[in-house]
């Protein structure tokens, strides 16, 4: 990933979506030839020469303080996604003369995540890495995401299925919102690691291959994702609500354990149940983990 490039694309798209109104300044006469504020405007708000601001979106974060970029966070109104981002790119600029490639990701888990992955047995549950591979599961994650296993891409990829696979439309209730919030975790992570071959390489496929993938990566929006609700259309036991919670693994850098429970008593905690017998039935575990080698 090129990081000068990034830093520039990233402050100049924060930059264009903010009104002088917004940031609570006074319009001078003339006709304005950029959206957004100026790169003068941002400076004053930050507190920053405007020479010094230009350095910085032309991609230069070298030797930025943080309270440089904190300031720029405010002037810019980024969010808390943004303005962890902002702090990867610089970290990223002050290492990029000694790069390094990035260690290989494995190509499963620990034994011990494995079982703890089987003792959730009330919802589905895996364990991903930041290139959006499914990498362990226990069940029920594989049979809620049993579409994707389906599919010829290995390993399962969040990505490639929502932006490739034409099944990711039915499964998910509001694929665009789907498709951003994949698209936005996946530019946070590539700020997060830019030496990151696998990242680079999914990135490039997907842009070469999906439009939308293409437009929604060229918007440098970021996301936080650790807690929320997912709605999903299971073909097998239809619509599911579920809660989720994403929980970060110390001892496995760039892997996360996400938990899928329904509300109980609820509709979908009852499909839940039905989708493990389901599950159970079909030996879904051992013909994912059979696609998986494939």
């Amino acid at each position: 990933m090129d990081n000068r490039a990034e830093v520039r694309q990233f402050l100049s798209s924060r930059r264009a979506r903010i009104t002088p109104e917004q940031a609570g300044l006074e319009l001078y006469g003339g006709r304005r030839r950029v959206p957004g504020l100026r790169r003068e405007e941002v400076a004053r708000l930050a507190g920053v020469s405007v020479d010094y601001y230009t350095r910085l979106e032309r991609g230069n974060l070298t030797g930025c303080s943080d309270s440089v970029l904190d300031a720029i966070a405010r002037a810019l109104e980024l969010d808390r996604a943004e303005h962890d981002h902002l702090y990867d790119l610089a970290r990223a600029a002050h290492t990029s003369g000694r790069k390094r490639a990035a260690a290989p990701v494995p190509s499963g888990v620990r034994p011990e995540l494995q079982y703890l992955l089987d003792t959730i047995t009330g919802a589905p549950a895996f364990i991903g890495n930041n290139r959006m591979d499914i990498v362990a599961a226990n069940a029920l994650g594989y049979a809620l995401y049993s579409d994707m296993y389906r599919g010829a891409a290995r390993p399962a990829n969040h990505s490639r299925f929502i932006f490739l696979d034409p099944r990711s439309h039915d499964f998910y209730t509001d694929w665009d919102r789907a498709a951003n919030v994949n698209v936005a975790i996946l530019r946070r992570e590539a700020g997060r690691s830019p030496h990151d071959k696998g990242i680079a390489e999914l990135v490039g496929e997907l842009s070469m291959r999906s439009d939308q993938f293409r437009t929604r990566w060229a918007a440098h929006n970021v996301r936080r994702h650790y807690a929320g609700t997912k709605f999903f259309q299971h073909p097998v036991v239809g619509l599911l609500e579920l809660n989720y919670q994403v929980l970060g693994l110390e001892e496995d850098p760039g892997h996360t354990l996400t938990v899928y429970p329904a509300t109980p008593g609820s509709p979908s905690d009852e499909a839940l149940k039905l989708l493990a017998s389901w599950a159970a039935t079909e030996n879904i575990v051992d013909s994912a983990q059979a696609h998986a080698r494939s």
